[in-house]
């Protein structure tokens, strides 16, 4: 949902950043007519979000009775730190959600799900070796969750990617399929691999649980 409009606003902040420095005259006003208007973008879905928070985190509070959540084994999900680093990484705002996400871990440190976020946002941001670091952390863990083990093994495939390993990174999209054939991350980043070009895919599951 939000994927297309934080597109635009990339690309609209590419040309301000690639055109600005030289332009003169009318050029350099719609530029910077531009930048104030994603300025004013950001700031409002901030602000948006925030207070759409604010009021989540008063209904928790102030129910008389516990709401009715589906049945879960992963307690973290009730957490405000975890939720609002849910929020920022659905806004794609890998930064502060990974601070959140450490709030989180201090209440609950064994939470493979919270490593796995902060894994992915990790990743987002370029940080291979953090990211490795966390999944290789998860990764013994997940015998038994072979969801959780097969985009264990497709964001290392991705890693390996980034720097320039393919064939290591075929290796580890295979054995994502093999542990969970319904994934389709790894079936379209083995085809990237394949071809040599398009946009590699990891995490786009953790979306679905927000």
């Amino acid at each position: 949902m939000f994927q297309h409009v934080f597109d635009e606003m990339n690309n609209m902040l590419d040309e301000i950043v690639k055109h600005y420095p030289s332009a003169h005259g009318p050029k350099k006003q719609a530029l910077a007519h531009n930048w104030n208007l994603l300025k004013s973008m950001s700031e409002g879905i901030i602000d948006e979000w925030l207070h759409f928070e604010e009021k989540m985190a008063l209904f928790r509070e102030s129910a008389a009775t516990t709401p009715v959540f589906p049945p879960t084994e992963s307690p973290e999900l009730q957490l405000d730190s975890f939720i609002r680093g849910q929020g920022y990484y659905k806004l794609l705002m890998f930064r502060p959600a990974i601070t959140q996400f450490a709030v989180a871990a201090s209440v609950y440190p064994e939470s493979l799900l919270i490593r796995l976020y902060k894994a992915m946002a990790h990743l987002h941001l370029g940080e291979t070796v953090e990211a490795s670091d966390y999944l290789m952390s998860i990764l013994p863990l997940a015998d038994d969750k072979r969801f959780l083990q097969a985009m264990i093994y497709n964001a290392l495939g991705c890693i390996q990617v980034i720097n320039g390993r393919t064939e290591n990174a075929r290796d580890y999209f295979t054995l994502a399929i093999q542990s969970d054939p319904t994934l389709p991350d790894p079936l379209n980043n083995l085809e990237v691999c394949h071809k040599n070009r398009g946009q590699l895919q990891y995490g786009s599951q953790l979306i679905s649980l927000l």
